[in-house]
């Protein structure tokens, strides 16, 4: 288990950690969810070793790990700039620290054309690093991450530079590898789809806090404020509610609301109306389009909203 005790950390005065605490179990994938500069990078290096807090421990494997060095750590950390060796090549990068460990290079060899044929790379372990593209480089510090056996795996933006269909192919992939080795991972991401899709619970992080922390389901079925509810894609949003989807009333006996914009798409389309109090935005799905006239931009559309339904913070 990784556990982080009251960690903080601050740069010239600047709060970036605040008291932070969390446990990853073994086997458990967790996402560290939130905007560019709220502090998920600066955790990552904090619990490899890179940067020192002010306060707080981290813990791993029932030990405190908070003065070890980095090399002592027992942990696979991919950077956000994958930190390749420009002088060695692909199957190399993925091999050195197996070779650091006293694995020999024929064996490590083999062991990393194995693993970047894992992540879409087959064929690929002779390239030099320059001759790979942003998103290939990036696969080869996740072989790299995946190759040893650490106790603990840290990821940060594992998927950024990967094209859609590659990026579903590797998080399909990545959830039952991490599942199989059975050591905690803490994975940094500002896509709240990477993590919703790999992630067994979600930390929210703002400001330095975890600001709410539970399962996908959890977090989607009851944010903790309207700034979660705006982070994790609900469209609409006031200071002390949110209207969910399925709070939505369509059809006959509802008001009539003006249509102010139609998008249509491959299953179904997004409606924008003069709600009360605002303009309201609807996905409405193909089957709900089946039993009434499509909307028309000018038009007019019957919804209401279930006030019981509704999120209040």
């Amino acid at each position: 288990m990784l556990e982080l005790r009251d960690l903080a950390l601050a740069f010239a005065g600047r709060r970036v950690l605040d008291g932070l605490s969390l446990q990853v179990a073994a086997g458990e994938t967790v996402a560290l969810l939130g905007p560019s500069g709220e502090g998920k990078s600066s955790l990552l290096a904090v619990i490899a070793g890179l940067l020192r807090p002010q306060r707080g421990q981290v813990w791993l494997g029932g030990r405190d790990i908070s003065r070890l060095p980095p090399e002592e750590r027992q942990l696979a950390m991919m950077f956000q700039d994958h930190a390749l060796f420009p002088h060695l090549d692909a199957a190399a990068n993925v091999a050195f620290g197996l070779q650091e460990r006293g694995v020999p290079r024929a064996a490590a060899r083999q062991r990393a054309e194995a693993a970047l044929a894992a992540v879409g790379l087959a064929g690929r372990g002779a390239a030099a690093c320059h001759q790979l593209s942003g998103g290939e480089q990036q696969r080869v510090a996740l072989a790299r991450a995946l190759i040893g056996e650490p106790a603990l795996f840290l990821l940060d933006e594992p998927f950024s530079s990967l094209d859609t269909h590659l990026k579903q192919q590797l998080i399909d992939d990545l959830r039952q590898r991490l599942s199989a080795m059975a050591v905690p991972t803490l994975l940094v991401t500002h896509d709240r789809h990477e993590a919703f899709a790999l992630a067994d619970r979600v930390a929210i992080l703002q400001h330095g806090r975890l600001i709410q922390v539970g399962t996908p389901g959890e977090v989607l079925a009851r944010p903790a404020s309207a700034w979660v509810a705006r982070f994790v894609g609900f469209d609409n949003v006031a200071a002390d509610h949110a209207i969910p989807p399925a709070a939505f009333l369509l059809g006959d006996g509802q008001p009539l609301r003006s249509v102010k914009l139609v998008e249509p798409r491959v299953e179904g389309c997004r409606v924008v109306v003069a709600g009360d109090g605002g303009d309201w935005v609807l996905s409405l799905s193909a089957r709900e389009l089946a039993t009434q006239p499509y909307p028309q931009r000018g038009g007019h559309l019957a919804v209401g909203v279930d006030a019981a339904a509704l999120l209040r913070w």
